[in-house]
């Protein structure tokens, strides 16, 4: 397998080979012995030169389709995951030039042609070639490729080639490109090699199959909010459906459904700013088989708003099994919005108003938090129905700074929202009893700035 200098490998022995037919070929000594091959720039390849030269460029590379998501053979064994290599296709650009501009007679034609039929009797670089024109094996393995490398011709229109030598904005000399492929450059990243499977089940019995769509161990289906499940059965069908709440709320009631879920059971919640997951272990008259069910505890300090994943932790005749997760979105309340004072050390912001939020739960250091006022106070229209970014803040906490501007004092009726990574404090009251179709929104709150 090549490392990542393999592309400077192809190169070079690319160049390698025609300088050395340039340099052994005898049929016309006066032309083939004074032939110099560069790897420059279109741009570049005549600074300082007007002799007889041979110019390959690399004006291109791609990645190859086939390679790209291949294991390297012989190198990982089935179980084993490997990480495929970097696979490129290298296109090149073979430009000749001749000494006075092809006066009296076309040398650039002859060295084009010879070095043309090079590439043809080497369509398929050897490790031999390699080997040969590579002066420090040490640093280059392009030799020891699984894969051969290979020497196509590319046809490209005139178009193609007008374009590409108008971008180097130098006059066009004959040309003719070459794919070269492929080239594997091994990944850094290390195959991950587990131990071989020495048994397959109880006493190597195989695979077990059922002829059922229910799976054999603990799975979650659904989770719904047991006031919202109860509620619906006191409606008609047709308004069922349209009683949701989007997210919980702390000391919320939630059914979980799915199958197998009998024995010691409890259910982890784990959030992104945990470092381990809440469980809720589950009491013996809360269980079926097909239902749990766990209200949400009221702490604030542990439980922070945001999105949360669900699974039940099962254990069966002493053996554990985790079912898949569910998500659950775990919304913040605001409990009050106040006005703080106008920010007079911000330059840029003259009289910035700074309204502080308290909330709960708290907000933990590095979640994404933002302020929606909802008004139609014509004051407030540059930065209401907009997210307005809480000041950040170095410890958990449940009081928020938010900027409004500079906005002239008075009273203003607001139904504010908190974000908190993604997820919005409910504007819908669903503490009402009994909960009845249509819902109402939470009464608006009186913002004073002075």
């Amino acid at each position: 397998m090549s490392n990542a200098l393999a592309i400077a490998a192809v190169t070079t022995t690319l160049r390698q080979l025609l300088q050395q037919r340039f340099n052994t070929d005898d049929s016309s000594s006066n032309v083939s012995s004074n032939v110099t091959v560069t790897t420059k720039p279109l741009d570049k390849a005549r600074d300082n030169s007007n002799g007889n030269q041979v110019n390959l460029f690399l004006y291109q590379t791609q990645i190859n389709a086939a390679w790209r998501n291949m294991d390297i053979p012989t190198q990982v064994k089935p179980g084993e995951t490997g990480q495929s290599p970097l696979a490129l296709n290298l296109y090149y650009l073979l430009t000749a030039y001749a000494l006075n501009d092809d006066f009296p007679e076309p040398i650039s034609h002859r060295l084009l042609g010879q070095a043309m039929s090079v590439f043809h009797d080497h369509a398929i670089l050897s490790s031999e070639d390699i080997k040969v024109a590579l002066p420090n094996l040490v640093e280059y393995d392009l030799y020891d490729q699984v894969e051969r490398v290979r020497i196509t011709s590319q046809p490209l229109s005139m178009d193609e080639l007008s374009k590409l030598w108008t971008t180097f904005q130098t006059q066009y000399r004959i040309s003719v490109a070459y794919e070269v492929a492929v080239v594997l450059i091994e990944s850094t990243r290390p195959p991950k090699v587990p131990l071989p499977v020495l048994a397959r089940g109880v006493g190597d019995q195989g695979v077990a199959s059922q002829a059922s769509l229910i799976p054999p161990y603990p799975a979650l289906t659904a989770m719904n909010f047991t006031a919202i499940e109860e509620a619906r059965l006191k409606l008609p069908a047709y308004q069922a459906s349209l009683l949701q709440k989007p997210a919980a709320s702390l000391g919320d009631s939630l059914t979980l459904t799915g199958y197998n879920l009998d024995g010691a059971v409890s259910v982890l919640f784990s959030h992104q700013q945990l470092d381990v997951s809440n469980p809720i272990a589950i009491a013996p008259s809360d269980q079926t088989p097909t239902e749990l069910k766990l209200s949400l505890p009221n702490q604030p300090t542990q439980w922070p708003a945001g999105f949360y994943t669900a699974t039940a932790l099962v254990n069966q005749m002493g053996q554990e099994r985790t079912s898949n997760g569910l998500s659950l979105p775990l919304a913040p309340a605001i409990e009050a919005i106040a006005f703080k004072e106008r920010d007079q050390n911000d330059l840029n912001k003259p009289n910035n108003v700074i309204v502080t939020v308290t909330c709960k739960p708290q907000v933990f250091v590095g979640q994404r938090v933002s302020l929606v006022l909802n008004t139609q106070d014509s004051a407030l229209a540059t930065i209401a129905d907009r997210e307005l970014p809480a000041r950040t803040h170095s410890n958990p906490t449940n009081t928020l700074e938010f900027e409004l501007g500079n906005i002239p004092g008075a009273t203003y009726n607001v139904r504010p929202r908190l974000r908190v990574d993604g997820v919005d404090s409910l504007i819908v009251n669903y503490s009402v009893t009994p909960l009845v179709l249509p819902l109402t929104f939470i009464a608006e709150q009186d913002l004073i700035i002075s």
